[in-house]
């Protein structure tokens, strides 16, 4: 769960068709983060929320999320407060290294008898040379 106080909430009119209401509700809901100034995360963590955030980060380091799939202010809250809940979640997760590995001996023979056989395969299809 994020603090209230970690981010921001406003309310904008939602983007698309509408009907009666579309010029008057303003159910989209946008939400504010502020990564520099999270204590959710350390410095790593934030490095990876910002990689993770793309062209949703500004420069004023914040990310932007707009939420305008449902049709009620609260629903869009929810909405927004649970995607960034996944980012962040998704950002705390630490990579495990990759290690670099080679194919072993048994697999680089049987690479070479498969391109043998096949090497075969082909060489049967051609036509015979005239002697």
């Amino acid at each position: 769960m994020i603090p209230a106080g970690e981010y921001t909430l406003s309310f904008v009119r939602s983007p698309g068709p509408g009907g009666q209401n579309v010029n008057k509700v303003a159910s989209a809901c946008e939400l504010r983060f502020r990564v520099s100034a999270t204590s959710l995360l350390d410095e790593a963590g934030k490095a990876r929320l910002r990689a993770f955030a793309g062209r949703r980060l500004t420069r004023d380091d914040e990310i932007v999320l707009e939420a305008h799939r449902h049709r009620t202010q609260e629903a869009n809250r929810r909405d927004a407060i649970g995607r960034l809940e996944r980012l962040i979640d998704q950002a705390r997760h630490v990579p495990k290294p990759r290690k670099k590995t080679k194919p072993s001996r048994a697999a680089k023979a049987r690479r070479l008898a498969g391109k043998r056989l096949q090497q075969d395969k082909k060489r049967l299809r051609a036509r015979p040379a005239d002697d």
